[in-house]
């Protein structure tokens, strides 16, 4: 742990652990900080902050690379919680590639961060997610599931995520995302989004559909199109210093 950080965190504890406030978002979240530790990883070494909030006990945590407190232009990930993903490694999302890609590439990184919200299921929770696949396995894609259930497509609120950067006195972020709904909600409550870094994993045959539903009706910013790559030549090409071996094997 970095004195710096130390220090900044304790300021932090002193002046904010009995923080209080009028809250944000449609729940009047107000979120106060409660603890930070050393955290290293398989990804890299990282610091652990936790949160807590006034509105239903959920602990929130944010995992934090460098010297981020007070800092401008954080690299950010909002991750949701998943537990088929990200503990069971559940094929049906791409939940678990995605934290795992974002705590590689931040712990590669001067500073950043991932907050992880426990927001289940893009906010309708773990039972309803279950209930939302059985209709998906009886043919409904990923929001017309959501909908049949009674809810919208996408029923998460960034407040929570926001108070915890405002909380840090994070004065604007990188955000690592491919939903602009993230980029509009923290920019709603007061975060200055400063540019976007996009996170695209590569889908598989069990989530390509649920990817493609996110991209065509949740507005999400994932280009399944490509281009079609075509060979510039027919006969394959020969290097100087190929032997006779390397030669044959291209007429194979």
């Amino acid at each position: 742990m970095t004195t710096t950080m130390h220090e900044k965190f304790d300021i932090l504890l002193e002046t904010e652990g009995d923080h209080e406030c009028e809250g944000l978002g449609r729940d009047k979240v107000c979120v106060r900080i409660v603890a930070m530790a050393e955290l290293p990883t398989r990804f890299g070494d990282f610091h652990i902050i936790a949160f807590e909030n006034n509105r239903d006990g959920k602990e929130h945590v944010a995992i934090t690379k460098g010297d981020v407190i007070g800092a401008s232009d954080v690299p950010v990930r909002l991750h949701s919680e998943c537990l088929t993903g990200d503990v069971v490694g559940s094929l049906r999302c791409d939940c678990r590639d995605q934290l795992e890609t974002a705590l590689k590439t931040i712990g590669q990184m001067e500073k950043g961060m991932v907050l992880y919200l426990r927001q289940e299921g893009r906010g309708i929770g773990l039972i309803n997610k279950i209930r939302a696949y059985s209709l998906q396995d009886e043919g409904l894609d990923t929001v017309e599931a959501n909908l049949a259930l009674g809810f919208r497509d996408d029923e998460r609120d960034y407040a929570v995520a926001a108070h915890m950067l405002m909380s840090l006195k994070i004065k604007s972020v990188q955000l690592m995302t491919n939903n602009p709904k993230k980029i509009n909600q923290l920019t709603q409550y007061g975060i200055e989004v400063n540019g976007r870094i996009p996170h695209i994993m590569a889908p598989n045959e069990y989530n390509r559909f649920y990817l493609e539903t996110k991209a065509i009706k949740s507005g999400h910013m994932i280009d399944f199109r490509g281009k079609e790559h075509l060979r510039e030549q027919y006969d394959d090409p020969i290097v100087e210093g190929m032997s006779e071996d390397q030669i044959g094997a291209l007429n194979d």
